[in-house]
């Protein structure tokens, strides 16, 4: 089976755009901001005197090189015994100062993800963003691994490239004035008379790593790209297998599984695919590494030999510069050595900065379609309501409806009339909309959608649902679940399971029930909730709900209009031309339909 027409889409090339830098560094940067401030600034100012530390450790270590060939070469036993004790000294307080960086890098890691996530999760979750950007098809693919994922890799390189970069600066900073008070100046006479090279050694060591990371670069540079597709793939694969894994059994009853498996199959031959052009790029860096890597510590001591054999060095000093030497080189390609990590940060950085963006221009959008006037009063009543879709097109027109506390209202209408829309419009989640919607001040909302969403966690959780907190003993909720038919599962009120799969989906609706018996809200919406359960089983739950909330205002929206027969007043949603229109029919109608 074919499934050419499936592929993972490139990454863009690496570009690094102030702009998302810039949003990155004022969002992520709160976390050195605000309640959290103190804890971070004192793990950043901790990091950074532990990394000045190690370097004037390895500093340390380097002059101690010089002191125990120069005592070996001088055969002076004295000191080499001094240089060993000393040698200890400096280990032991370089261990020290590791033990201190990785505590407070992963510290500041840790925390500084923690914060991320946090507020990415406040953004994403406040004001019903995270609907809006779904129904309005402007959410970031894959936001769930995006807050996941992607702030991990956003935070803990950028702590590393910042460790590194400290390192490199100090290090070059240290090692260079070593190579130039040490390797002292050379002359030499190319035929036309002497000509002295001050600090000599400094311009060999700049010389050597600007001409190895040049090289490094130019043959390197094409594997950010090759990394980033690579990642789109993978990416894609894992989002192929999300698919299949959330609609299991739709590809079951449809016996779909040899074309999934030929899906997965061309997209995992992409990933290949990308993975061995980056094992090409490799094997052309190795040609680079594998030169250069054995030359740094030889060059060194090939341009410190003629010092060392006039007799212008000692041992101890031509083992100094060849330290130094090398640290310089570790120095000066801590960009290059580290181009690849910047490009995986920037990736992630972005997509993590794109949650932020889209939620804040989902706020501008929401902000200028909203034309519903809000209004509080004792009933529910909704006064020229009109309804638009993302188009402008219209959906609904002359909306007029008034429900009194206490009064149940049923709507029925064919599909695709709206009725959806309606409770959208009531949840004030619908943002294109005209005309006045009046709501009971502070009065307590529970809508039920035909889909029955149940929470990760415990069968108390799913009934406590969305307010785990509420004071409920286990005899309510066990009671709760008796009058809505549910008993059997009284004796597992603190058993975790996947409750949207272990139950059915007219026990979900149930279960539903149970939960408006707990919470007993003012105001009940039901948008087909009871819709998987027979004439039946719904008279009896809609008897149940008045019994038991008297006083509650009931709005129940379905396509059989014999469910109108429980309530006390009867609407359909007729369409006229493109929009709908709320229709009144009245008790008696209602009735006898």
């Amino acid at each position: 089976m074919s499934a050419d027409h499936i592929h993972a889409p490139d990454a863009p090339g690496f570009k690094l755009d102030p702009r998302v830098v810039g949003a990155f560094a004022r969002f992520a940067g709160g976390f050195w901001r605000g309640a959290t401030s103190k804890s971070a600034w004192a793990l950043t100012l901790g990091l950074a005197a532990c990394l000045l530390l190690s370097t004037g450790a390895t500093v340390a270590m380097n002059h101690w090189n010089r002191w125990f060939f120069d005592s070996l070469e001088a055969r002076n036993v004295e000191d080499v015994t001094s240089s060993v004790f000393v040698f200890f000294l400096i280990v032991a307080a370089m261990a020290a100062v590791g033990v201190g960086i990785v505590l407070t890098r992963e510290t500041l890691q840790v925390r500084w993800r923690a914060w991320l996530v946090q507020h990415l999760v406040a953004r994403w979750l406040g004001k019903q963003r995270f609907y809006h950007l779904n129904v309005t098809g402007k959410e970031p693919p894959n936001p769930e691994y995006r807050i996941s994922d992607d702030t991990r890799w956003a935070t803990e390189p950028l702590v590393d490239l910042g460790i590194g970069l400290v390192l490199a600066v100090a290090g070059a900073a240290a090692f260079i004035s070593i190579l130039w008070t040490v390797g002292g100046s050379i002359t030499f006479d190319p035929g036309f008379g002497p000509v002295t090279i001050p600090a000599y050694m400094v311009w060999v060591a700049l010389a050597y790593g600007i001409i190895a990371s040049g090289l490094m670069l130019w043959v390197g540079a094409p594997l950010v790209g090759y990394v980033g597709r690579k990642n789109e793939a993978e990416g894609y694969f894992r989002f192929g297998m999300m698919r299949i894994r959330d609609n299991a059994e739709s590809v079951a009853l449809m016996q779909g599984a040899r074309y999934e498996q030929a899906v997965l199959g061309r997209l995992y031959d992409t990933v290949v695919a990308r993975w061995m052009a980056i094992v090409w790029q490799h094997g052309h860096l190795t040609w680079i590494t594998n030169s250069s890597g054995p030359m740094i510590p030889v060059v060194p001591l090939l341009f410190a030999a003629p010092k060392y054999l006039s007799g212008e060095l000692s041992l101890g000093q031509v083992t100094q510069l060849a330290a130094a030497f090398i640290q310089v080189q570790i120095a000066i390609s801590w960009v290059v050595d580290n181009y690849n990590r910047v490009a995986e940060w920037y990736a992630s950085a972005r997509r993590v900065i794109d949650i932020v963006t889209a939620s804040d221009a989902i706020d501008g959008d929401i902000a200028t379609q909203a034309g519903l006037k809000p209004a509080h009063g004792p009933e529910i009543a909704m006064e020229d309501v009109a309804v638009a879709d993302g188009n402008g097109r219209p959906l609904m027109s002359c909306a007029n409806l008034t429900v009194k506390p206490g009064e149940s209202v049923h709507i029925s209408g064919e599909s695709s009339t709206g009725k959806s829309v309606l409770v959208r419009v009531l949840a004030g989640l619908w943002p294109r909309s005209r005309g006045t919607l009046t709501l009971p001040a502070d009065a307590h909302v529970m809508i039920a959608p035909q889909k029955s969403y149940l929470p990760l966690g415990s069968l108390k959780g799913a009934l406590l649902y969305p307010e785990p907190n509420l004071e409920a003993s286990d005899t309510e909720l066990i009671a709760a679940l008796e009058r809505v038919g549910l008993g059997q599962l009284k004796g597992r009120l603190s058993e975790v399971a996947r409750w949207d799969q272990v139950l059915s989906n007219g026990e979900r609706q149930r279960l539903v029930v149970a939960r408006m018996l707990i919470h007993k809200p003012d105001i009940i919406v039901l948008d087909d909730a009871l819709s998987a359960l027979d004439e039946t089983a719904q008279t009896t739950l809609l008897g149940r709900l008045k019994a038991d909330l008297p006083k509650a205002t009931m709005i129940s929206l379905g396509q059989r209009p014999s469910s109108a027969a429980n309530h006390d007043r009867h609407y359909v949603l007729e369409r006229d031309g493109e929009a709908a229109c709320l229709v009144p029919l009245g008790p008696a109608l209602a009735r006898a339909t």
